[in-house]
């Protein structure tokens, strides 16, 4: 079952927990099912990427993971 949340795609909010804590930034992906949010340039992680044809070498890329929805906080637009 879904839970309705108060924080929606495009808010900005602040972190209150975590590596990031205090950043404030956009919110760009909501996950209802899972109680989290993907926050825009926060808890960016490596990711390996393994050969293929687009990129011969493979290598590694940043990924944004999801946050859980109690460690940020909605930001009142001034």
């Amino acid at each position: 079952m879904a839970v309705k949340m108060k924080i929606k795609k495009g808010d900005e909010v602040k972190i209150i927990a975590g590596d990031d804590k205090g950043k404030v930034a956009k919110v760009t992906k909501v996950l209802p099912k899972s109680s989290k949010v993907i926050v825009e340039g926060c808890k960016v992680v490596k990711k390996a990427i393994k050969p293929n044809d687009d990129n011969p070498k493979g290598g590694f890329a940043n990924k944004e993971m999801p946050i859980d929805i109690s460690n940020v906080q909605k930001v009142e637009g001034e």
